[in-house]
């Protein structure tokens, strides 16, 4: 790659110190991030109480988790092209205001919910998650600003968009002079060109994997844990321990990836998933020991997820990295899929409904391999500014 090639803009684009600006826009999108842990984690966080209101056996909610994972996989395939072309606020814009995947909102969610259904029915937990969106929906339209690379390609710019720029250092003209890193091509054909190839068959593997394991447990841990005895509101406090797991796991993991590399850190944590796991799904523990197992599966399992989305961004450059994201989500989405009937055909055959999970310490270890395996990937792609 020709670093020292690189543009003017790009070189003020990512080497900008973190201001008020950069704090607003990573504050915005944590709210957008918690909207959607709580929307992901709702629908598994209804079913202990559904079951006995709707007089419904478990399994048959396995087709409402399918649904909900094809929209979540048609929205990724879709947003990264999207994102990569048209801007990346028009598109949070949009999904803000049509939806009711993050650890903090699985986790703060589900403490709430845990509370709330004590005292109200079921459809408070869907209420509350189509109410928190809309009240974000305005703040991201005042306060959210476009991605600077689009608006440097952009005619007739307003006064707020010249500050902004002019905020970063950046000066108008054109993106040729300017070489601002924008897709000028199809962003989901440059995944498989310019020696990226492997690393994006290897991500996809490895997403399908990582959200097979972590969709198995949204869906399905409130609701084993029910059937072992537990209450709704426990079910759901004991499961968003699975996501305070991924909240802690973001503290030290971006360390940990910077200083020995993605590869050996996220195939570590994908490995002893596995083993947390296991622990879950074959041993009878006490209630507090199995609490302690729940957060640690969650520390490795969705801690991975975390790191691998980063890791994603990290591989792609700007021009493609939303195409590069959305598409390993959406292909990851098809392991979320298989989630759904999977744990519901499991508990339908009989298995004892803690041994559903052993499948996800398969899918752990296949993760870890693949993600040792990212270390064989070609070198980057030429910078932008070397584009034709």
């Amino acid at each position: 790659m020709a670093d020292a090639a690189q543009s003017a803009t790009e070189a003020a684009l990512e080497n900008q110190r973190i201001g008020a600006l950069q704090i607003r826009v990573v504050a915005i999108c944590s709210l957008i991030q918690i909207c959607d842990g709580y929307d992901v984690g709702s629908i598994g966080w209804g079913v202990p109480s559904l079951t006995h209101a709707w007089s419904l056996p478990p399994s048959a909610f396995a087709l409402t988790f399918l649904w909900s994972n094809l929209g979540v996989m048609a929205g990724a395939l879709s947003s990264g092209p999207i994102g990569d072309r048209v801007g990346r606020k028009p598109l949070l814009l949009a999904s803000i205001a049509i939806f009711t995947g993050a650890p903090v909102g699985g986790f703060v969610g589900g403490q709430v919910v845990a509370a709330l259904v004590r005292h109200y029915d079921w459809p408070v937990i869907f209420i509350l998650g189509g109410v928190f969106p809309l009240i974000l929906l305005p703040i991201m339209a005042l306060w959210l600003p476009e991605s600077p690379r689009f608006l440097i390609a952009r005619a007739n710019l307003g006064s707020r968009d010249h500050k902004l720029l002019a905020r970063l250092g950046i000066t108008l003209g054109g993106v040729e002079q300017h070489g601002a890193d924008i897709a000028l091509e199809n962003p989901v054909k440059m995944l498989f060109g310019s020696g990226y190839a492997l690393q994006t068959g290897l991500l996809w593997v490895i997403f399908f994997c990582s959200l097979l394991n972590l969709y198995l447990f949204v869906f399905w841990l409130p609701e084993v844990l029910h059937l072992t005895g537990m209450t709704p509101p426990e079910a759901v406090f004991a499961t968003s321990l699975h996501a305070l797991g991924g909240i802690v796991a973001v503290l030290y993991l971006g360390y940990l990836i910077d200083r020995v590399g993605p590869e050996r850190s996220l195939a570590l944590h994908y490995a002893v998933a596995a083993v947390f796991v296991a622990l879950i799904a074959l041993v009878a523990m006490p209630y507090a020991i199995l609490l302690a197992s729940i957060f640690f599966s969650g520390l490795t399992s969705i801690g991975s997820q975390t790191g691998a989305n980063a890791t994603c961004g990290a591989l792609y450059p700007a021009r493609m990295r939303t195409t590069g994201i959305g598409w390993a989500l959406g292909i990851g989405r098809l392991g979320g899929i298989a989630a759904a009937p999977l744990g519901g055909f499991l508990l339908a055959r009989g298995l004892p409904p803690k041994e559903i999970f052993l499948s996800a310490c398969l899918f752990a270890i296949v993760a870890a391999v693949a993600t040792g395996l990212l270390a064989l990937r070609g070198t980057r792609a030429a910078a932008v500014t070397s584009q034709p």
